[in-house]
């Protein structure tokens, strides 16, 4: 397995969600909970992409504590003068996601990069977790396998069973 994605708040959004609805108000801005994700493997690395739009690339933090990669990323609010706001849909706010990587991930090589609101994870499989091809050789002559007697006691029974 290449990861394990958890996200202890998305219920919590849909709650907020559903308690704008029965108070009757337009979503109010609120910190996002999660960052949707794609993630697969091609060949020999695992790539994960997190939606990130309107986040200011400097604010983007990654980090990696054993075989948890965190990502942490800021959206700001705009700071309008004399704005009187009829929507406020857009989160804002500070955010965290973590996945729990499988160990056969080389985290040492890990390459992150932001693009058009995206941000792309790339992690190399390591080179001891990658299929590999096993060669078998032909021999000509079967290989001979030693025999040997281990002698118990006075060893008299014993070689009398093995010589006849």
């Amino acid at each position: 397995m290449m990861l394990t994605a958890y996200d202890p708040f998305a219920a919590t959004s849909a709650a907020f969600r559903a308690l704008d609805q029965l108070a009757g108000r337009p979503g109010t801005a609120r910190a996002l909970s999660g960052m949707p994700m794609d993630a697969y493997r091609v060949g020999d690395k695992f790539v994960a992409h997190f939606d990130l739009p309107g986040v200011d690339p400097g604010s983007i933090d990654l980090s990696i504590e054993g075989t948890t990669l965190t990502v942490s990323a800021e959206r700001s609010v705009p700071q309008l003068e004399n704005a009187e706001w009829a929507v406020a849909e857009r989160p804002y706010g500070s955010y965290t996601r973590q996945l729990v990587l499988g160990r056969s991930l080389d985290t040492d090589r890990l390459e992150a990069s932001y693009h058009d609101g995206v941000l792309t994870v790339s992690i190399p499989v390591a080179e001891k977790a990658r299929s590999r091809k096993i060669t078998v050789t032909r021999a000509d002559v079967p290989a001979a396998v030693e025999g040997r007697t281990i002698e118990h006691g006075t060893g008299a029974e014993e070689q009398r069973a093995v010589e006849g």
